[in-house]
């Protein structure tokens, strides 16, 4: 009797250990957090230049553990933050999503449009409406992150953080739980009235504990003893630039305490802007609870001191070198923090950047290498040009983004049309010698520019928000205003070739050299997500990542 209960009994469990096997088979898997890192202005070299000088645990644990992309490239022009931001996360280009430049000229209005302004919106937690009245309205399509809300039936939380409102906003997309950025006034992190009428109390509490300045309390001094930093060139190179009160760009940056109280954006310049930022997405896990169940979430990181520091002090500089080792310890304290929090192998993580950087006009000439400065006084003279020609004065409202914008106002009250004035400027600004190529954006498909440059203007114009005309300069050529540091925004490698990393959940370790576009990131999370593409997709899965 007890045999045929003790049968019956194992008969029993053995059916419901099956069916238990079943059922969790049958769930949907997905990562308990995704978590994108882009780091702002970072050269795909970056990696292999400083690796002999990362830890372990930050760049070395994605190389070694995780999926590296060593050809991937960005598919358009200009390579500037906002678009960077905007296609990673939608995988799009300008010409769809609307973004067309961190700002553009309105064409009817003429005035200057800020791609996040939205005067319909209030600040909250600042008082400051230039600071805080943001918004993604000017984004015309979904994000990845969109999807994953709407594919959730919105129970996936989505949060961004940056310094900049732009690199938070952009990336969490229309439905966010909430978008968060550096208020210079205060000192504070903020966020707008589309999101929410009053901060998260986990926000308030890590405002209140005052972390930037006690980030910057002893100054800025190099990680390493100075004599290391054989990746780059001496320090007080004439081609930096100055931070806060220093009458030099050399270590130690003593003053930087007293810098910070007097204009709180010193902060931005330095290491400390990337750990702050890294410290108020990990507040985000604890207060949002992101990862903490089935349902996943989305955490959405701009990492954009590296961009500051490249644009104050060139990519060549000691302090650059310095921003990257010490955001190297910064990304292992984060990734142990979620290994402990959310679990290790239970979130993927990517990492990439908006765009890269020239090296500086003073360190090429240094080392006899092509450079100079693209179209000095250069407005002015075609504008004198056209007055000659057509009679009216200062027809070119803007030179924005490498594109020359007109005044559609004057054109209409003098009668003159736009092809005529656009085909006889794009003529002149032939002659200049620091411009390759200039181009009707009406013409571009049947003009004589080579692959791949013609195919990334046709991406990077957006009908209604860009310029008339879109030049291209020559290699190495920077815009006056970079008589220090650097800047970005054209097509070549140095601007436009990008990391991109996977690792974590679903990341199966390798390497490929295989040529991918920014654009191909965001189906590539939605394929390991397995929700729709966002809405303007026009990038593709990067299968080898996955392994399907």
């Amino acid at each position: 009797m007890l045999r045929k209960i003790s049968i019956a009994a194992a008969t029993f469990l053995s059916v419901v250990t099956i069916n238990a096997q079943k059922n969790k088979n049958s769930q949907l898997e997905r990562p308990k957090l995704m978590v994108g890192l882009v780091v702002d202005q970072m050269r795909w070299d970056y990696l292999y230049r400083f690796y002999n000088k990362f830890g372990n645990d930050g760049f070395k644990r994605l190389l070694n553990s995780g999926y590296s992309l060593n050809n991937v490239h960005i598919p358009y022009v200009p390579t500037v933050t906002a678009l960077g931001h905007t296609s990673i996360y939608t995988g799009s280009v300008p010409a769809i999503h609307g973004i067309a430049g961190n700002d553009w000229n309105d064409k009817e209005t003429g005035k200057n449009v800020y791609c996040t302004t939205d005067e319909s919106v209030q600040p909250v937690g600042t008082t400051n409406a230039k600071v805080g009245s943001h918004s993604p309205k000017n984004l015309w399509s979904t994000t990845v992150t969109d999807e994953l809300r709407l594919a959730t039936n919105f129970q996936g939380k989505v949060i961004g953080v940056s310094l900049k409102d732009r690199a938070s906003i952009l990336p969490a997309g229309h439905t966010p739980n909430g978008a968060f950025w550096f208020d210079d006034s205060t000192g504070n992190f903020i966020t707008s009235t589309w999101y929410m009428n009053d901060l998260p109390q986990w926000v308030k509490s890590f405002n209140s504990q005052d972390l930037p300045g006690k980030l910057v309390a002893n100054g800025w001094n190099t990680l390493l003893p100075i004599n290391q930093y054989t990746e780059s060139s001496p320090d007080n190179s004439s081609w930096e630039g100055l931070l806060g009160s220093a009458k030099t760009p050399t270590f130690p940056y003593s003053n930087l305490a007293k810098d910070y109280q007097d204009k709180k954006d010193n902060i931005r310049y330095t290491p400390f802007g990337n750990t702050l930022t890294l410290k108020l997405a990990e507040a985000s896990v604890e207060g949002e609870k992101l990862g903490s169940d089935d349902i996943t979430d989305f955490l959405a990181i701009n990492l954009a001191s590296t961009d500051y520091a490249g644009h104050k002090f060139g990519p060549n500089s000691i302090e650059v070198e310095d921003v990257y080792l010490r955001l190297d310890q910064d990304l292992a304290q984060f990734f142990n923090y979620l290994d402990s929090k959310v679990g290790k192998g239970q979130y993927t993580v990517f990492l990439s950047a908006d765009h890269g950087g020239a090296h500086s006009v003073g360190f090429l000439k240094e080392h006899k290498l092509p450079t100079g400065f693209f179209g000095e006084g250069m407005e002015k003279d075609i504008n004198d040009k056209l007055k000659a020609k057509f009679g009216v004065d200062k027809l070119i409202n803007a030179v924005d983004n490498y594109q020359v914008y007109f005044d559609r106002k004057l054109l209409k009250d003098n009668k003159l049309e736009l092809d005529d004035v656009v085909n006889f400027t794009v003529k002149e600004l032939e002659k200049d010698p620091t411009v390759l190529f200039a181009v009707s954006v009406t013409k571009v498909q049947e003009s004589t520019i080579p692959e791949p440059i013609k195919q990334r203007i046709i991406n990077g114009i957006n009908r209604q928000r860009s310029g008339d005309i879109q030049l291209i300069s020559h290699d190495s050529m920077l815009p006056p205003y970079a008589k220090t540091g650097t800047t970005h925004s054209v097509w070549n490698s140095y601007d436009a070739h990008i990391p991109l990393i996977f690792m974590g959940w679903g990341i199966q370790h390798g390497e490929s050299n295989k040529p991918y576009f920014m654009t191909d990131i965001a189906p590539t999370v939605s394929s390991l997500l397995k929700i729709q593409f966002p809405s303007g997709n026009v990038g593709n899965p990067i299968t080898e990542v996955i392994g399907k």
